[in-house]
């Protein structure tokens, strides 16, 4: 039997002129190259790779990040333990997978990973695919909260390029979600994971890289699952997949409907708060069955309308069904005025700031300051003065609230006797003593802690150790932690409003008494005392 074609080159990799011929041993030959020249190698092999840190793991897979000893050029392996692709009865999985990313990395689109060669040993399958350096979409929501709208523009308008070129591949994802939305080293996205992809009308391609031992692990004997299995992530899946009707390129369209209201919103529409995992995939399900979901306060209006018009029970009628090639009504709509679909991938994305919602309809506030040079270092009350805009050029509408006599508690000057006689107290007279691990309690107060647009009125209390807890006053329960580390900074926005900036995410608050700066000051002040190191700004 002839050896099989070689894998799909990188995008903007010059084609290679001559193939090495086949090894004597009949194992095919697969093609490496960098940037500066094309060789040809033989088949590849674990150790054809420096192997360094996971970057993503899965239940019968673990992706590394791995460098090829050959080019110098990093990828993601992802390396699926056999045994385990036979318990779990992931074969036909792994073989979907393999078939659409074949499929796509031919198609010379930039909008999805591509897979470069695939080979195996005894115990494992690995998949040789691009690396996306700054991971996938979930944790930048986290962080920020919420996108504003250019982001969110920009990046479901990539995403919507995307469905377009899988879709006219008839292919359908079926697992959209931000995890599976990469973003590579210049923040465009990367369409990844093709496990629960079906491909409608599946071309006669070779198998270029499955040997007869890798068939005996994905082989046909396992019953193929039938196109209105239900596939997917529940809180992105359509109604169709839960009714076992047929599905279509639509069921996609319903995801990008649900990527969109979290970009914006901060949370997936469709959720449960129940904690037991039947029960709440159950509930969960009835919420999409019955569309149950609404837009919280400050939502973009023309995204709303459009999430409306994609977030529809009907497949046939969700905006972009009855389009033939590429979703024209979608591209159309209002949301993406003055968007050119067609050079998103020329341009570069639009930093991703937070939406904000401001004091009116028409105002946003947008976490776009970069720090001047210029500025003395410090954080006293003359540069709060500055930050806050009571300098004579002020930088909120937020009207200044009555000035309130500063309180030094001095906690943080008493020697470590009156620390003690201070908690005695605290243990004796403050209700919120038992929810912070018998740590003393600078500062407390009621914020508003919002994850994107939804706010919830939180107990928040500064204690020594130090750490920021925040509990739920109605219930008396304690529900997280900000975390403390030396980056911890605080950046006050009006006299309401400040963000707790940490490594991995940004806590908005608000403060409906109007002290935000005095928390700024309180945080700062414990952070310099802990770690001995001061900043120029609250930024």
């Amino acid at each position: 039997m002839s050896p099989p074609p070689p894998p799909t080159m990188q995008s903007g990799s010059p084609p290679p002129t001559q193939l090495s011929p086949p090894a004597s041993n009949g194992q095919q030959t697969v093609v490496a190259a960098n940037e500066h020249m094309i060789m040809p190698v033989t088949k590849r092999s674990p150790t054809d790779y420096i192997f360094g840190k996971v970057i993503g793991e899965g239940s019968y897979s673990t992706v590394y990040l791995a460098k090829d000893i050959h080019t110098n050029r990093e990828h993601a392996i992802k390396v699926c333990e056999k045994h385990q692709i036979i318990r779990e009865k992931k074969r036909e999985q792994v073989r979907r997978e393999k078939d659409a990313l074949n499929i796509l990395s031919n198609s010379g689109s930039s909008f999805f990973v591509k897979l470069y060669c695939t080979f195996q040993d005894a115990e494992r399958l690995y998949f040789v695919m691009s690396y996306a350096k700054n991971g996938d979409m979930l944790p930048y929501i986290n962080k920020v909260g919420s996108f504003d709208a250019a982001c969110t523009r920009f990046y479901s308008g990539e995403i919507l390029r995307a469905l377009e070129h899988l879709h006219d591949l008839n292919i359908m994802h079926r697992d959209l979600k931000p995890e599976n939305i990469l973003l590579d080293h210049n923040m465009h996205i990367k369409v990844a994971d093709f496990g629960c992809s079906k491909i409608v009308e599946q071309p006669d391609t070779a198998d270029s890289d499955i040997t007869s031992t890798e068939s005996s692990v994905i082989s046909d004997d396992e019953p193929r699952p039938r196109s209105n299995s239900f596939v997917g992530t529940a809180q992105y899946v359509s109604p169709e997949l839960l009714t076992e009707k047929s599905i279509s390129c639509s069921s996609d369209l319903w995801a990008l409907g649900c990527i969109i209201y979290q970009m914006i919103a901060g949370l997936p529409p469709f959720r449960s708060s129940d904690l037991v995992a039947f029960r709440s995939e159950y509930m969960l399900f009835k919420k999409i069955l019955s569309l149950d979901y609404e837009f919280p306060d400050g939502f973009n209006a023309d995204a709303k309308d459009l999430v409306q018009k994609l977030l529809v029970l009907d497949p046939n009628e969700r905006l972009g069904a009855k389009d033939d090639k590429r979703y024209t009504s979608i591209r159309s709509h209002h949301f993406y005025q003055d968007l050119d679909f067609d050079k998103l991938h020329e341009m570069n994305p639009p930093p991703i700031y937070p939406y904000l919602p401001g004091n009116s309809e028409s105002q946003e506030l947008r976490s776009q300051y970069r720090v001047p040079d210029h500025l003395e270092p410090g954080l006293d009350y003359r540069q709060l003065t500055r930050l806050l805009g009571l300098d004579g050029q002020s930088s909120s509408t937020t009207p200044a609230p009555a000035p309130r006599p500063r309180k030094r508690a001095g906690v943080l000057q008493m020697s470590e006797e009156e620390k003690q006689h201070q908690l005695q107290q605290q243990k004796c007279n403050n209700k919120w003593h038992n929810l912070v691990e018998g740590n003393l309690i600078v500062k407390q107060g009621l914020v508003d802690k919002r994850k994107g647009l939804f706010a919830r009125r939180r107990m928040l209390c500064l204690t020594m150790g130090p750490h920021l807890y925040y509990a739920d006053p109605t219930t008396m329960s304690l529900k997280g932690e900000i975390p403390w580390s030396p980056q911890l900074r605080v950046e006050p926005k009006n006299f309401r409003i400040f963000f707790v900036h940490t490594p991995n995410r940004t806590y908005y608050l608000e403060d409906p008494e109007g002290f935000a700066l005095e928390w700024c000051k309180a945080i700062e002040e414990m952070r310099v005392l802990t770690y001995g190191v001061s900043t120029t700004t609250c930024a």
